[in-house]
């Protein structure tokens, strides 16, 4: 049981996991501010567009609800939230589009960079001691002469 926990740990301290773990959490903030933006931004003004129609209401009714003389609800509406399904659809879009701006930002950063190592030349390396002996000989064997 102890190696099972000790093979859990290692793999769990794998730097891949911890990156995929702050994604995650990333991705679910990045998630809630998106879906902000869809709910209180975009939707109201499409719903402006369309005549002041709350956009998340638009619905098919299967069934209607079933109420009783009072008023009350004795059975809910069936229905299908296509309003919902659309800003759930828009919601993705911007969320890939973000993310397509990101990775594209990056691979540009990553080219520039790659691009800056291939324009700077290795400087030659230095002689070794050998080297620097021999060149020394033979310029005091050419003197010499």
């Amino acid at each position: 049981m102890k190696k099972f926990f000790n093979e859990f740990k290692a793999f769990a301290m794998r730097g891949n996991v911890i990156d995929l773990a702050v994604g995650v959490v990333i991705g679910g903030a990045f998630g809630k501010i998106t879906t902000s933006l869809v709910n209180d931004i975009i939707m109201p003004l499409i719903s402006m567009l369309t005549g002041g129609v709350d956009f998340s209401a638009w619905k098919w009714v299967l069934k209607e609800a079933v109420l009783d003389a009072e008023g009350t609800e004795l059975a809910p509406a069936i229905s299908v939230n296509y309003g919902n399904l659309i800003a759930v659809i828009l919601d993705f879009i911007i969320i890939a589009f973000a993310i397509f701006c990101v990775v594209k930002a990056i691979n540009k950063a990553r080219a520039l960079t790659e691009k800056k190592e291939e324009e700077a030349p290795a400087a030659p390396p230095e002689p070794s001691a050998e080297e620097k002996l021999l060149t020394e000989i033979r310029d005091l064997l050419k003197e010499s002469k």
